[in-house]
């Protein structure tokens, strides 16, 4: 296929953006160098709507960007379903979980593992999530550039190093308050990108969007009956609905990236507001990007065939360069970037929080005095940051992804399982230590027999999170009397109960 060109015109457009976003790291720097009350939590200085719109960018990579209109595209809105369990989520959240977050005033999510079960389950939880966020950022790099420069002469090597090297460079300076606004520009960026292909796309085909629902509908684009076939448990509706409620669970319960944003408004009030902005910037997702995959559909259905062997992964980029005016066309490409960047910055930012706050402060502070905590962490995005880079310039000129893949899923393998510990230990009173490690290498186990003889990711879930959750339990009814501890105040019971931090 016959690569098309950038332009001039798009390429300023680009530069100038990430030239911006440099500029916000800049404009943080001496805020987030003060401690690391600033450079991890913003001192809590952050409006409910602004940490709001950073959940939502930092949930939303480049690859989902890309990869839910294709799925519309080559089938329908079926796992759009899933997106609806942010409504029952958010309340869930607003009730049981960030009140334990916000008491505790934790810097990571693992601390409350600490709390509720011992330092063990907190070394764990964070290790599994530092260790599956180094990868997935030369991940979130490696994928967008491939289907962008698949379509276009981008040179792969150079925007890798461009947009991930800029990245790193203002995670560095601005921290968790440079992260957030960041955040902030991308969102909206990314609404607008995808909301301006809607529009060219829909104006571009005769009859407009008149001919666009009549394809959707003749087509059946948006559901069908097979969608609660059982038999194609890849579309059933309520599988997908509950694999994609327990993969958001962990998103927002075990995932350090998303649950330090808690900590970054001034209130319990303040980080319920936040949540509920994402939520609702969540379900606008829904019409936004599988709206924008039958759109694409209709498009080509219409106007011309895409090239022979097309990629269809790269159908958003291709439909841009091709599409929209120049310049117009750059604020798109960069709203791809954008929702990598997020997702990067968040990451290394998350990253170096765990291991300052759960492993040198923790375990080593007394062998490191002589380091700064801002700086340690600096240090760490630097060193995360250029791993998961060069990682990502590994995969464009070699052809390991497949190693890679190999690597996210056994540690992406701790995700959802994190998550339902820690609902054992907020929902149940008899859960602790043992319990929780036993159960987590059981649920491992039975996940990988599940993984290995299923073709949904959605299952994998299910299966994940709920034996997790039970296994914790029912082994915690055989641990040796040691391994039970004051829970006063850490449990559902008892949320509203005060809980006095034991010494260390």
């Amino acid at each position: 296929m016959t690569k098309v060109g950038f332009g001039t015109v798009n390429w300023i457009v680009l530069v100038v953006y990430l030239l911006a976003m440099l500029g916000v790291g800049v404009y943080f720097t001496k805020k987030a160098s003060k401690n690391t009350d600033a450079f991890f939590k913003a001192k809590s200085s952050i409006p409910a709507w602004a940490a709001g719109f950073s959940i939502y960018a930092t949930t939303l990579s480049a690859i989902t960007f890309m990869s839910t209109p294709e799925q519309a595209y080559l089938k329908d809105w079926a796992y759009g379903v899933g997106s609806l369990s942010i409504i029952l989520i958010v309340p869930l959240l607003i009730k049981y979980y960030v009140p334990f977050f916000r008491k505790l005033k934790v810097t990571t999510a693992y601390e409350y593992l600490e709390e509720r079960f011992s330092p063990v389950m907190r070394v764990i939880g964070s290790l599994l999530f530092i260790l599956y966020h180094i990868g997935r950022v030369a991940i979130v790099i490696y994928l967008p550039i491939i289907a962008i420069t698949t379509v276009s002469n981008i040179n792969p090597i150079l925007i890798a190093c461009v947009v991930g090297g800029l990245c790193i460079i203002y995670t560095f300076m601005g921290g968790i308050e440079g992260v957030i606004w960041s955040d902030v520009i991308q969102g909206i960026l990314l609404l607008g990108g995808a909301l301006l292909v809607v529009i060219v796309g829909i104006v571009s085909i005769k009859g407009g969007f008149g001919t666009v629902i009549n394809d959707a509908v003749t087509n059946h684009k948006i559901l069908s009956s097979q969608d609660l076939n059982v038999g194609d448990l890849t579309k059933f509706i309520p599988l997908i609905f509950a694999g994609q409620f327990f993969n958001t669970l962990y998103q927002y319960t075990g995932s350090q990236d998303v649950v330090q944003r808690y900590q970054t408004t001034a209130t319990q009030k303040e980080t319920n507001k936040s949540l509920w902005t994402n939520g609702i910037l969540a379900l606008i997702t829904i019409p936004l990007f599988f709206g924008m995959g039958t759109v694409l559909f209709s498009f080509y259905k219409n106007t011309g065939s895409l090239p022979h062997g097309f990629n269809t992964s790269a159908i958003v980029p291709y439909f841009v360069i091709t599409e929209i005016p120049a310049g117009v066309a750059g604020l798109v490409i960069a709203a791809i970037f954008a929702a990598a960047q997020s997702t990067i910055a968040s990451s290394l930012n998350a990253i170096s929080s765990c291991v300052v706050t759960d492993f040198k402060q923790r375990f080593f502070d007394h062998k490191f005095k002589n380091v700064s905590d801002v700086t340690l962490a600096r240090i760490i995005i630097i060193i995360t940051g250029l791993f998961g880079l060069g990682m990502s310039i590994y995969l464009l000129i070699g052809n390991a992804s497949k190693t890679w893949d190999l690597f996210l899923t056994v540690t992406g393998l701790f995700g959802v399982p994190i998550a339902g510990i820690f609902a054992a230990g907020i929902f149940t009173k008899r859960s602790n230590t043992f319990g929780a490690v036993i159960g987590l290498i059981l649920c491992v186990i039975v996940t990988v027999f599940v993984q290995q003889n299923s073709d949904s990711s959605l299952i994998v879930a299910t299966v994940s999170f709920i034996t997790s959750f039970v296994f914790t339990y029912i082994i915690s009814f055989f641990a040796p009397k040691k391994y039970t501890h004051n829970i006063v105040g850490l449990t559902a019971s008892t949320v509203n109960e005060k809980y006095v931090k034991a010494a260390k």
